[in-house]
């Protein structure tokens, strides 16, 4: 599906103890931005939350008002602290039965490796009511989407697994290009024309990146825009004020 009048917006919500602890690393939101904007989808935010069910109810429901679509990561398997599905099915007000697909693939899962399949195990079979699986080829325990929540679990190969299922079901607009200008000059000396430029082209993102090459410094001019036209005329621009200023265009970037 695809929608080239606007674009769709999203947000990301990061769950877990974990991640705030800086125990684990997310690897997650990257892979996430790349593939929404490889479809045309663009993130607006993203949050990274505690094992809270209030923080978590809230979150998800001012997130999932304020955005086209909502993905969360992780909180999906069998302990204790894995308590999204309980918070998603309470920020929709719906019950959280075991959902008979899941509960059938699970089963066959742990039958085929000799796995008892316990309670704790089977609370991965706990699905919002009125919510449809999501497919999580490499470990079986689905993830699920309701309403506009995509709710993926945190391990990054099967977040990865879940959101390939997910990203077919997404309309997508039009897809963000990306070219980059990279100079010898600082900061300072360019921020006032790249502001003026700016302003004078609103539809362009214009971001400055500093950096060092053997010492020396280089300065990435990174315009983004829908309009390849338009990014061409930008970056034309660029480089003249490059040149204007007495500096040095390169042509790879840091």
């Amino acid at each position: 599906m695809k929608n080239t009048d606007t674009a769709k917006s999203a947000a990301v919500l990061l769950i877990g103890n974990e991640l705030l602890s800086g125990r684990t690393q997310d690897a997650n939101l990257a892979h996430i931005a790349t593939r929404l904007k490889e479809k045309g989808i663009r993130l607006m935010q993203a949050r990274v939350i505690p094992d809270h069910p209030e923080t978590i109810i809230s979150v998800i429901n001012e997130l999932r008002q304020t955005h086209d679509y909502l993905f969360t990561t992780g909180g999906i398997g069998p302990t204790h602290d894995d308590i999204t599905a309980d918070c998603v099915a309470q920020a929709f007000g719906v019950d959280l039965p075991l959902h008979t697909e899941a509960k059938r693939l699970l089963l066959d899962y742990f039958q085929a490796r000799d796995i008892e399949p316990n309670d704790d195990r089977m609370r991965m079979a706990r699905i919002p009511e009125g919510a449809t699986l999501i497919d999580n080829p490499v470990s079986i325990a689905p993830g699920f989407k309701m309403q506009n929540v995509f709710v993926m679990a945190g391990v990054p190969r099967i977040m990865q697994a879940m959101l390939d299922a997910v990203l077919p079901q997404l309309v997508s607009g039009a897809v963000q290009r990306s070219d980059t200008v990279v100079c010898d000059l600082g900061e300072g000396t360019v921020a006032a024309a790249l502001r003026e430029l700016q302003e004078r082209f609103p539809a362009v993102d214009i971001g400055s990146y500093p950096g060092r090459v053997d010492n020396n410094s280089r300065l990435s001019l990174v315009i983004t825009s829908t309009d390849d036209k338009l990014l061409e005329q930008v970056r034309v621009l660029i480089e003249q004020m490059v040149e204007r200023l007495g500096g040095q265009v390169y042509s790879a970037p840091v």
